[in-house]
Protein backbone atom coordinates (compact mmCIF):
# COMPACT_ATOMS: atom_id res chain seq x y z
CA UNK A 1 0.00 0.00 0.00
CA UNK A 2 1.39 3.39 -1.02
CA UNK A 3 2.07 5.79 1.86
CA UNK A 4 0.66 9.26 1.23
CA UNK A 5 1.56 12.69 2.52
CA UNK A 6 -1.70 12.60 4.51
CA UNK A 7 -0.53 9.41 6.23
CA UNK A 8 2.66 11.14 7.31
CA UNK A 9 0.69 14.14 8.56
CA UNK A 10 -1.57 11.91 10.63
CA UNK A 11 1.41 10.04 12.11
CA UNK A 12 3.18 13.30 13.01
CA UNK A 13 -0.02 14.96 14.24
CA UNK A 14 0.38 17.96 11.93
CA UNK A 15 -1.34 19.25 8.82
CA UNK A 16 -0.38 18.02 5.33
CA UNK A 17 0.79 21.57 4.58
CA UNK A 18 3.28 21.36 7.44
CA UNK A 19 4.64 18.07 6.13
CA UNK A 20 5.07 19.67 2.71
CA UNK A 21 6.91 22.63 4.22
CA UNK A 22 9.31 20.37 6.11
CA UNK A 23 10.06 18.22 3.08
CA UNK A 24 10.46 21.13 0.68
CA UNK A 25 12.45 23.23 3.15
CA UNK A 26 10.88 26.42 1.83
CA UNK A 27 9.21 27.67 5.02
CA UNK A 28 10.41 27.97 8.65
CA UNK A 29 9.09 25.17 10.89
CA UNK A 30 9.73 24.67 14.61
CA UNK A 31 12.59 22.24 15.29
CA UNK A 32 10.41 19.92 17.38
CA UNK A 33 7.76 19.81 14.65
CA UNK A 34 10.36 19.18 11.96
CA UNK A 35 11.84 16.31 13.97
CA UNK A 36 8.38 14.77 14.47
CA UNK A 37 7.63 14.96 10.74
CA UNK A 38 10.96 13.46 9.70
CA UNK A 39 10.53 10.64 12.23
CA UNK A 40 7.11 9.88 10.74
CA UNK A 41 8.63 9.91 7.24
CA UNK A 42 11.24 7.37 8.35
CA UNK A 43 8.77 5.20 10.24
CA UNK A 44 6.44 5.01 7.24
CA UNK A 45 9.17 4.89 4.56
CA UNK A 46 7.42 7.72 2.76
CA UNK A 47 8.87 8.51 -0.67
CA UNK A 48 8.40 12.08 -1.85
CA UNK A 49 6.39 12.24 -5.05
CA UNK A 50 8.10 13.65 -8.13
CA UNK A 51 6.31 15.28 -11.06
CA UNK A 52 2.78 14.14 -11.58
CA UNK A 53 3.79 12.37 -14.79
CA UNK A 54 6.31 10.12 -12.97
CA UNK A 55 5.38 6.53 -12.46
CA UNK A 56 5.51 5.10 -8.94
CA UNK A 57 8.37 2.77 -9.86
CA UNK A 58 10.26 5.23 -12.06
CA UNK A 59 13.92 5.84 -11.22
CA UNK A 60 16.12 8.89 -11.50
CA UNK A 61 19.58 9.38 -12.99
CA UNK A 62 21.08 8.97 -9.52
CA UNK A 63 23.28 6.07 -8.36
CA UNK A 64 24.40 5.87 -4.74
CA UNK A 65 27.75 4.33 -3.77
CA UNK A 66 27.99 3.61 -0.05
CA UNK A 67 31.47 3.52 1.51
CA UNK A 68 32.73 3.35 5.10
CA UNK A 69 35.46 5.95 4.58
CA UNK A 70 36.19 7.61 1.25
CA UNK A 71 39.65 8.65 2.56
CA UNK A 72 40.57 4.96 2.90
CA UNK A 73 42.12 3.79 -0.42
CA UNK A 74 40.30 0.45 -0.07
CA UNK A 75 36.96 2.23 -0.52
CA UNK A 76 38.21 5.08 -2.67
CA UNK A 77 39.57 2.73 -5.33
CA UNK A 78 36.35 0.71 -5.54
CA UNK A 79 34.14 3.81 -5.57
CA UNK A 80 36.27 5.52 -8.21
CA UNK A 81 36.24 2.43 -10.42
CA UNK A 82 32.45 2.07 -10.09
CA UNK A 83 32.03 5.71 -11.04
CA UNK A 84 33.95 5.19 -14.29
CA UNK A 85 31.16 2.86 -15.38
CA UNK A 86 28.30 4.87 -13.90
CA UNK A 87 29.22 8.46 -14.73
CA UNK A 88 31.48 7.99 -17.73
CA UNK A 89 30.90 9.63 -21.10
CA UNK A 90 28.00 8.43 -23.20
CA UNK A 91 28.63 8.58 -26.93
CA UNK A 92 31.75 10.75 -26.68
CA UNK A 93 29.99 13.80 -28.07
CA UNK A 94 29.71 15.61 -24.75
CA UNK A 95 25.94 15.22 -24.79
CA UNK A 96 24.18 13.38 -21.98
CA UNK A 97 23.82 9.72 -22.85
CA UNK A 98 23.12 6.68 -20.74
CA UNK A 99 25.39 7.73 -17.89
CA UNK A 100 24.10 8.41 -14.39
CA UNK A 101 25.11 10.75 -11.58
CA UNK A 102 27.16 8.80 -9.03
CA UNK A 103 26.90 10.08 -5.46
CA UNK A 104 29.33 8.87 -2.79
CA UNK A 105 27.68 8.29 0.59
CA UNK A 106 30.26 8.17 3.40
CA UNK A 107 28.79 6.19 6.33
CA UNK A 108 31.80 6.42 8.65
CA UNK A 109 31.20 2.75 9.39
CA UNK A 110 27.92 3.55 11.15
CA UNK A 111 25.09 1.03 10.61
CA UNK A 112 22.58 3.81 11.33
CA UNK A 113 24.07 6.06 8.67
CA UNK A 114 24.01 3.19 6.21
CA UNK A 115 20.25 2.80 6.69
CA UNK A 116 19.72 6.57 6.56
CA UNK A 117 21.50 6.86 3.21
CA UNK A 118 19.44 4.01 1.80
CA UNK A 119 16.28 5.81 2.91
CA UNK A 120 17.45 9.02 1.24
CA UNK A 121 18.31 7.17 -1.96
CA UNK A 122 14.90 5.53 -1.89
CA UNK A 123 13.25 8.94 -1.68
CA UNK A 124 15.29 10.08 -4.67
CA UNK A 125 14.23 6.96 -6.62
CA UNK A 126 17.87 6.02 -7.21
CA UNK A 127 18.46 3.93 -10.31
CA UNK A 128 21.00 1.77 -8.47
CA UNK A 129 22.85 1.41 -5.17
CA UNK A 130 26.33 -0.07 -4.77
CA UNK A 131 27.31 -1.06 -1.22
CA UNK A 132 31.05 -1.57 -0.70
CA UNK A 133 33.14 -3.24 2.00
CA UNK A 134 32.35 -5.64 4.81
CA UNK A 135 28.96 -5.83 6.48
CA UNK A 136 28.04 -5.50 10.15
CA UNK A 137 27.16 -8.87 11.67
CA UNK A 138 24.22 -7.80 13.79
CA UNK A 139 20.91 -9.67 13.30
CA UNK A 140 18.75 -6.58 13.86
CA UNK A 141 20.76 -4.48 11.43
CA UNK A 142 20.83 -7.27 8.86
CA UNK A 143 17.03 -7.59 9.08
CA UNK A 144 16.62 -3.82 8.70
CA UNK A 145 18.98 -3.85 5.72
CA UNK A 146 17.11 -6.70 4.04
CA UNK A 147 13.80 -4.88 4.46
CA UNK A 148 15.18 -1.58 3.18
CA UNK A 149 16.88 -3.15 0.16
CA UNK A 150 13.71 -5.06 -0.70
CA UNK A 151 11.75 -1.80 -0.83
CA UNK A 152 14.40 -0.23 -3.04
CA UNK A 153 14.35 -3.23 -5.38
CA UNK A 154 10.55 -3.18 -5.52
CA UNK A 155 10.77 0.43 -6.73
CA UNK A 156 13.12 -0.56 -9.56
CA UNK A 157 16.50 0.18 -7.95
CA UNK A 158 19.34 -2.20 -8.80
CA UNK A 159 21.25 -3.39 -5.72
CA UNK A 160 24.90 -4.48 -5.99
CA UNK A 161 27.25 -5.56 -3.19
CA UNK A 162 30.95 -5.02 -3.87
CA UNK A 163 33.45 -6.57 -1.49
CA UNK A 164 30.83 -7.93 0.86
CA UNK A 165 28.91 -11.21 1.11
CA UNK A 166 25.13 -11.32 0.57
CA UNK A 167 22.83 -10.94 3.53
CA UNK A 168 21.73 -14.14 5.31
CA UNK A 169 18.18 -13.35 4.21
CA UNK A 170 16.86 -11.27 1.37
CA UNK A 171 16.90 -11.77 -2.39
CA UNK A 172 16.81 -8.14 -3.53
CA UNK A 173 20.32 -8.18 -4.96
CA UNK A 174 21.29 -7.99 -8.60
CA UNK A 175 24.68 -9.36 -7.58
CA UNK A 176 27.12 -9.76 -4.68
CA UNK A 177 30.83 -9.59 -5.51
CA UNK A 178 32.51 -11.08 -2.44
CA UNK A 179 36.28 -11.13 -1.91
CA UNK A 180 37.87 -14.41 -0.83
CA UNK A 181 39.05 -12.93 2.46
CA UNK A 182 39.13 -16.32 4.15
CA UNK A 183 41.28 -17.89 1.45
CA UNK A 184 43.60 -14.89 1.35
CA UNK A 185 44.05 -14.96 5.11
CA UNK A 186 44.84 -18.66 5.02
CA UNK A 187 47.45 -18.33 2.27
CA UNK A 188 49.16 -15.42 4.00
CA UNK A 189 49.59 -17.36 7.24
CA UNK A 190 50.65 -20.48 5.35
CA UNK A 191 53.44 -18.39 3.83
CA UNK A 192 54.66 -17.34 7.27
CA UNK A 193 54.49 -20.90 8.56
CA UNK A 194 56.46 -22.12 5.53
CA UNK A 195 59.23 -19.68 6.49
CA UNK A 196 59.43 -21.26 9.95
CA UNK A 197 57.31 -18.89 12.06
CA UNK A 198 55.50 -20.59 14.94
CA UNK A 199 54.40 -17.64 17.11
CA UNK A 200 52.35 -15.38 14.87
CA UNK A 201 50.46 -12.41 16.24
CA UNK A 202 47.36 -11.00 14.58
CA UNK A 203 46.16 -7.39 14.65
CA UNK A 204 42.52 -7.80 13.66
CA UNK A 205 39.84 -5.35 12.55
CA UNK A 206 36.54 -4.59 14.33
CA UNK A 207 34.87 -7.71 15.73
CA UNK A 208 31.45 -7.03 14.19
CA UNK A 209 32.62 -6.89 10.55
CA UNK A 210 32.36 -9.81 8.13
CA UNK A 211 35.76 -8.93 6.66
CA UNK A 212 37.39 -9.24 10.08
CA UNK A 213 35.83 -12.60 10.79
CA UNK A 214 36.62 -14.13 7.42
CA UNK A 215 40.27 -13.03 7.38
CA UNK A 216 40.80 -14.21 10.95
CA UNK A 217 39.14 -17.54 10.19
CA UNK A 218 41.51 -18.08 7.27
CA UNK A 219 44.48 -17.27 9.52
CA UNK A 220 43.33 -19.79 12.12
CA UNK A 221 42.61 -22.45 9.54
CA UNK A 222 46.27 -22.28 8.49
CA UNK A 223 47.45 -22.43 12.12
CA UNK A 224 45.21 -25.40 12.86
CA UNK A 225 46.41 -27.29 9.79
CA UNK A 226 49.97 -26.83 11.05
CA UNK A 227 49.06 -27.84 14.60
CA UNK A 228 49.83 -24.37 15.94
CA UNK A 229 46.45 -23.11 17.14
CA UNK A 230 44.64 -23.86 20.39
CA UNK A 231 41.92 -21.41 19.34
CA UNK A 232 39.84 -22.97 16.53
CA UNK A 233 38.50 -20.93 13.66
CA UNK A 234 35.23 -20.17 15.45
CA UNK A 235 37.01 -18.22 18.21
CA UNK A 236 38.98 -18.83 21.38
CA UNK A 237 38.95 -21.70 23.88
CA UNK A 238 35.64 -23.43 24.43
CA UNK A 239 33.75 -22.59 27.60
CA UNK A 240 31.14 -24.80 29.24
CA UNK A 241 28.52 -23.80 26.69
CA UNK A 242 30.69 -24.74 23.73
CA UNK A 243 30.99 -21.11 22.63
CA UNK A 244 34.39 -19.66 21.91
CA UNK A 245 35.68 -16.22 22.83
CA UNK A 246 38.33 -14.67 20.61
CA UNK A 247 39.23 -12.29 23.45
CA UNK A 248 40.88 -15.25 25.20
CA UNK A 249 43.55 -15.54 22.51
CA UNK A 250 46.60 -13.51 23.59
CA UNK A 251 47.90 -13.48 20.01
CA UNK A 252 44.88 -11.58 18.61
CA UNK A 253 44.16 -7.89 19.27
CA UNK A 254 41.13 -6.16 17.69
CA UNK A 255 40.77 -2.52 16.66
CA UNK A 256 39.64 -0.17 13.86
CA UNK A 257 41.05 -0.40 10.34
CA UNK A 258 43.48 2.51 10.71
CA UNK A 259 47.17 3.21 11.27
CA UNK A 260 46.81 4.35 14.87
CA UNK A 261 45.01 1.16 15.78
CA UNK A 262 47.78 -0.85 14.13
CA UNK A 263 50.39 0.98 16.19
CA UNK A 264 48.61 0.66 19.53
CA UNK A 265 47.43 -2.92 18.98
CA UNK A 266 50.95 -4.01 18.05
CA UNK A 267 52.36 -2.54 21.25
CA UNK A 268 49.70 -4.46 23.18
CA UNK A 269 50.46 -7.63 21.24
CA UNK A 270 54.19 -7.35 21.94
CA UNK A 271 53.43 -6.77 25.62
CA UNK A 272 51.27 -9.90 25.76
CA UNK A 273 53.55 -12.09 23.66
CA UNK A 274 57.08 -10.72 23.33
CA UNK A 275 58.18 -13.96 21.68
CA UNK A 276 56.15 -13.46 18.48
CA UNK A 277 58.28 -13.60 15.34
CA UNK A 278 55.65 -12.39 12.86
CA UNK A 279 52.60 -10.11 12.86
CA UNK A 280 49.69 -10.27 10.43
CA UNK A 281 47.75 -6.99 10.17
CA UNK A 282 44.07 -6.62 9.31
CA UNK A 283 44.93 -4.50 6.27
CA UNK A 284 47.85 -2.56 4.80
CA UNK A 285 47.01 0.65 6.66
CA UNK A 286 47.01 -1.22 9.96
CA UNK A 287 50.29 -2.86 8.88
CA UNK A 288 51.94 0.57 8.53
CA UNK A 289 51.08 1.29 12.16
CA UNK A 290 52.38 -2.14 13.14
CA UNK A 291 55.69 -1.47 11.37
CA UNK A 292 56.07 1.86 13.19
CA UNK A 293 55.40 0.21 16.55
CA UNK A 294 57.93 -2.53 15.84
CA UNK A 295 60.61 0.00 14.92
CA UNK A 296 59.86 2.13 17.99
CA UNK A 297 60.55 -0.96 20.07
CA UNK A 298 64.03 -1.12 18.56
CA UNK A 299 63.34 -4.09 16.26
CA UNK A 300 64.08 -4.47 12.57
CA UNK A 301 61.77 -5.73 9.82
CA UNK A 302 62.09 -8.53 8.80
CA UNK A 303 65.33 -9.46 10.61
CA UNK A 304 63.75 -9.38 14.09
CA UNK A 305 60.07 -9.65 13.26
CA UNK A 306 58.08 -10.08 10.03
CA UNK A 307 55.02 -7.97 9.23
CA UNK A 308 52.32 -8.69 6.64
CA UNK A 309 49.22 -6.79 5.53
CA UNK A 310 46.12 -7.31 3.39
CA UNK A 311 44.56 -5.59 0.33
CA UNK A 312 47.76 -4.57 -1.57
CA UNK A 313 46.93 -0.87 -1.44
CA UNK A 314 49.07 1.35 -3.71
CA UNK A 315 51.51 2.39 -0.97
CA UNK A 316 52.30 -1.18 0.16
CA UNK A 317 54.98 -1.70 -2.49
CA UNK A 318 56.66 1.61 -1.52
CA UNK A 319 56.90 0.79 2.20
CA UNK A 320 60.41 0.06 3.47
CA UNK A 321 60.77 -2.84 3.25
CA UNK A 322 57.99 -3.46 0.72
CA UNK A 323 54.99 -5.06 2.39
CA UNK A 324 54.08 -8.70 1.94
CA UNK A 325 50.31 -8.61 1.54
CA UNK A 326 47.26 -10.14 -0.14
CA UNK A 327 46.13 -8.45 -3.33
CA UNK A 328 42.43 -7.84 -3.81
CA UNK A 329 41.49 -6.58 -7.30
CA UNK A 330 39.73 -3.51 -5.93
CA UNK A 331 39.57 -1.51 -9.15
CA UNK A 332 38.40 -4.47 -11.20
CA UNK A 333 35.71 -5.33 -8.64
CA UNK A 334 34.50 -1.73 -8.43
CA UNK A 335 34.30 -1.41 -12.21
CA UNK A 336 32.36 -4.65 -12.45
CA UNK A 337 29.97 -3.47 -9.74
CA UNK A 338 29.42 -0.28 -11.73
CA UNK A 339 28.62 -2.23 -14.88
CA UNK A 340 26.18 -4.44 -12.96
CA UNK A 341 24.53 -1.37 -11.44
CA UNK A 342 24.09 0.11 -14.91
CA UNK A 343 22.82 -3.13 -16.43
CA UNK A 344 25.85 -3.28 -18.75
CA UNK A 345 26.85 -6.75 -17.56
CA UNK A 346 24.84 -9.84 -16.75
CA UNK A 347 24.87 -10.95 -13.11
CA UNK A 348 27.00 -14.00 -12.23
CA UNK A 349 25.26 -17.39 -11.94
CA UNK A 350 23.17 -17.38 -8.78
CA UNK A 351 23.90 -13.68 -8.31
CA UNK A 352 27.05 -14.32 -6.26
CA UNK A 353 30.67 -14.21 -7.41
CA UNK A 354 33.71 -14.91 -5.23
CA UNK A 355 36.72 -12.83 -6.27
CA UNK A 356 40.08 -14.50 -5.76
CA UNK A 357 42.83 -13.04 -3.56
CA UNK A 358 46.50 -13.22 -4.58
CA UNK A 359 49.47 -13.50 -2.21
CA UNK A 360 52.14 -10.85 -2.89
CA UNK A 361 55.44 -11.84 -1.23
CA UNK A 362 57.78 -8.91 -0.62
CA UNK A 363 60.58 -7.89 1.71
CA UNK A 364 58.69 -7.44 4.99
CA UNK A 365 58.59 -11.20 5.67
CA UNK A 366 61.50 -13.58 6.07
CA UNK A 367 62.47 -16.66 8.07
CA UNK A 368 62.75 -16.03 11.82
CA UNK A 369 66.20 -15.68 13.27
CA UNK A 370 67.40 -19.01 14.61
Amino acid sequence: MTVTLADVAARARVSPATVSRVLNGNYPVAASTRERVLRAVDDLDYVLNGPASSLAAATSDLVGILVNDIADPFFGIMAGAAQTQIGGPGDGSGRAGGEKLAVICNTGGSPERELTYLTLLQRQRAAAVVLTGGAVENPEHQAAMAAKLAKLADAGTRIVFCGRPPLPEGDALVAALAFDNRGGGRRLTEHLISLGHRRIGYVAGPRERTTTRHRLEGHREALQAAGLDDFPAGGGPADGSGHRAADDDPLVVHGPYDRRSGYEATLELLRRAPDVTAIVAANDTVALGACAAVRDQGMRIPQDISVAGFDDLPFSVDAVPALTTVRLPLFEAGARAGRLAMGKENPPPGGIATIAAELMIRGSTAAPRG
